[in-house]
């Protein structure tokens, strides 16, 4: 016979994924799982129930792809019914720190595991869905297999969103981030109509309540910098920022592990233990020791914890709106500056850039190998609406509070990938760390012309030429060429937005030097 389990705290669903053999212990506490072959998401099987409330507002395409309303309830209730013969754990949650904003959500799964990720991702509420707003509901049936002829899927597994009826289908999905998003997406698509805006981002403040905002895409080091020993972390991923305000939308961390060591980033470190979840993380069979080198199982190896695993939090997860926001561009041609300083027209053409190098993804792609890629919003996977909206939206908010904007490079210098040096972890903080004090504000600064982009001349302990690129690479023809070659890249993916004169002129403006 089959039994629900509601609300359980996080041991006993620990309890429960270890009697059930979901996983094992590591030694340093945390529960060590596998996702099977999918250790990443799965964009191809990511769809929005396409119906006559929303659909004028969704960009429709290869991310947001459209399934059918009559198909999407006959799945929904395939897998219910698959779920009432299970043991099931619901929890009931809330997504979004702010009480004005959050969605109380009811999230059922059918391993202990996948409710303490979400226990562990979002907001544990003193007093659930106190205001009593309108429910989303939210089926994970991780071990249900989907049949695309019968089901309409594009695999044997699918994410399905249903704005209209407030849920989320999640059927045949191990990998635990596929739920995390889905949510992220679905607040990306509500905010924005209360006037907030939602980000991809990290954030942390100081002891004066000074807020930064910290964009990157996968592999840009997010969450490495936004867990920073002389900052109070906020959150490391999805925020909203409003009229006065900036607010975590989850309540947990969801860091990658792969390289991961104590000295570079011991709060991630001390923060996997009890209650917490290491996915496709190799484990040794006689000491159960972590080998986070290992890629065995997968280059996209994750840990979920909740924020009390920190010893500097912002335990209210909200905090007033950012002094300064930060672009971490991980750039792999090494033509990128260090740092730079954006107008807010700047702002919000790098914001609708997205510009990142592709080494590791979260995405699972056949046959991927390092590339540049464009993700607007630093988020592309995760918006419904489109990308304009929430450009126009962040200059609102820039102009409305004076926030500064920056750009700083995690990438390489002296040249690109196996020529150049990435930029090490200590500088890359050293730099955010002079953002996050104000030292740039009035620093003199030179104008790059190719890229547009102006960069200060002098950093107290940073080599100068590090600075200026061109400076740092031995053959200056070469440089030459590949700035302009990659200004060129820029300019001709944002011909794709319907944007300003003003922002599209902030850009990258190429000129061939030769």
């Amino acid at each position: 016979m089959s039994r629900t389990s509601i609300d359980l705290s996080g041991t006993e669903l620990l309890e429960q994924a270890i009697v059930r053999r979901e996983g094992r212990f590591a030694n340093n506490g945390a529960l060590v799982v596998s996702t099977g072959r999918r250790t990443g998401r799965s964009p191809l099987d990511r769809f929005i129930v396409k119906e006559p409330s929303t659909s004028d507002d969704i960009a429709w395409g290869n991310v947001n792809r459209p399934f059918d309303p009559d198909q999407f309830e006959e799945l929904w209730d395939r897998v219910e019914g698959y779920l009432s013969e299970c043991d099931c754990f619901v929890a009931h949650l809330h997504s979004g720190a702010d009480n004005d904003h959050y969605l109380p959500i009811k999230i059922t799964t059918d391993t202990a595991w996948h409710c303490l990720f979400a226990h562990n991702i979002f907001i544990q509420a003193d007093n659930y869905n106190q205001a009593e707003k309108q429910e989303w509901e939210i089926l994970n049936a991780a071990h249900f297999i989907c049949v695309p002829k019968r089901d309409h899927t594009n695999s044997d597994a699918a994410v399905i969103i249903n704005f209209a009826r407030r849920r989320v289908l999640l059927a045949g999905m191990q990998y635990a981030g596929e739920m995390k998003k889905a949510l992220f997406a679905v607040q990306n698509f509500l905010l924005p109509e209360k006037d907030i805006l939602p980000l991809h981002c990290a954030a942390n403040t100081n002891q004066d309540g000074d807020t930064c905002l910290l964009f990157g895409s996968a592999g840009s080091g997010k969450t490495s910098l936004s867990a920073a020993p002389d900052r109070i972390l906020i959150g490391d991923d999805e925020h909203g920022w409003g009229r006065g305000v900036v607010f975590n939308l989850e309540g947990g961390c969801y860091a990658k592990c792969t390289d991961l060591n104590p000295d570079s980033e011991p709060q991630i470190w001390n923060a996997i233990q009890f209650g917490a979840i290491l996915e496709n993380v190799v484990i040794d069979d006689t000491t159960r020791a972590p080998d986070y080198s290992d890629r065995a199982l997968s280059e996209n190896s994750r840990c979920s914890y909740p924020l009390n695993h920190f010893g500097t939090i912002q335990q209210q997860k909200v905090n007033s709106e950012p002094s300064s926001i930060i672009f971490l561009v991980c750039d792999m041609t090494g033509i990128l500056p260090a740092v730079a300083l954006l107008s807010n027209e700047a702002a919000a053409y790098h914001f609708l850039s997205g510009y990142n190098a592709l080494l590791t993804s979260s995405d699972i792609v056949e046959n991927e190998k390092p590339k540049i890629t464009f993700s607007p919003c630093f988020g592309a996977a995760f918006l419904p609406r489109r990308p304009i909206e929430y450009a126009e939206l962040l200059i609102k908010r820039l102009e409305e509070f004076g926030t500064r904007v920056y750009m700083v490079n995690t990438g390489w210098t002296g040249g690109p990938v196996g020529t150049g040096q990435r930029y090490s972890l200590q500088i890359t903080r050293q730099i955010v760390r002079a953002v996050q004090t104000g030292e740039l504000e009035s620093t003199a600064t030179d104008h790059l012309a190719n890229l547009n982009l102006e960069v200060p001349r002098t950093l107290e302990g940073l080599d100068p030429d590090l600075l200026n690129p061109r400076n740092s690479w031995q053959d200056k023809a070469a440089y030459d060429r590949e700035e302009t070659r990659l200004a060129g890249k820029f300019v001709d993916n944002f011909s794709r937005f319907d944007a300003t004169v003003e922002i599209t002129n902030a850009g990258p403006k190429p000129v061939d030097k030769l």
